[in-house]
């Protein structure tokens, strides 16, 4: 099992930046993908980036170009550097965890942002 914690959301203008942290704890030897979906009250859940274990990221073209994930094995910690940001990234981010090769996913609580305009 592994458990995630996700935080750093909060209110924040138009144009500017926020941090999410996802902190994972328990079996990581079986965990290859983390990344961040995210969901607003309207949207379904929409996929904002994943990191590979091996640093293989990718980014929703909704994002690209304005946030950056990164990802330090060694504290089983996935960070998600949030620039300019739009009102339509207003949503609760949720950090995942893939696992394989039985592919499951293992999720955080959440994290709300808020961007105002």
């Amino acid at each position: 099992q592994v458990q995630l914690v996700d935080s750093g959301g909060g209110l924040v203008q138009a144009g500017g930046s926020l941090r999410l942290s996802c902190t994972a704890s328990g079996d990581m030897s079986n965990i290859d993908a983390m990344g961040w979906f995210r969901q607003s009250p309207r949207d379904q859940r929409e996929f904002v980036a994943t990191i590979t274990k091996t640093g293989v990221a990718n980014y929703s073209e909704a994002v690209k170009g304005r946030f950056t994930i990164s990802r330090d094995s060694a504290k089983n910690m996935v960070n998600l550097q949030m620039n300019s940001l739009m009102p339509e990234d207003t949503a609760v981010y949720r950090c995942l965890a893939e696992r394989v090769p039985v592919r499951g996913y293992y999720w955080g609580q959440g994290t709300q942002v808020t961007v105002s305009s």
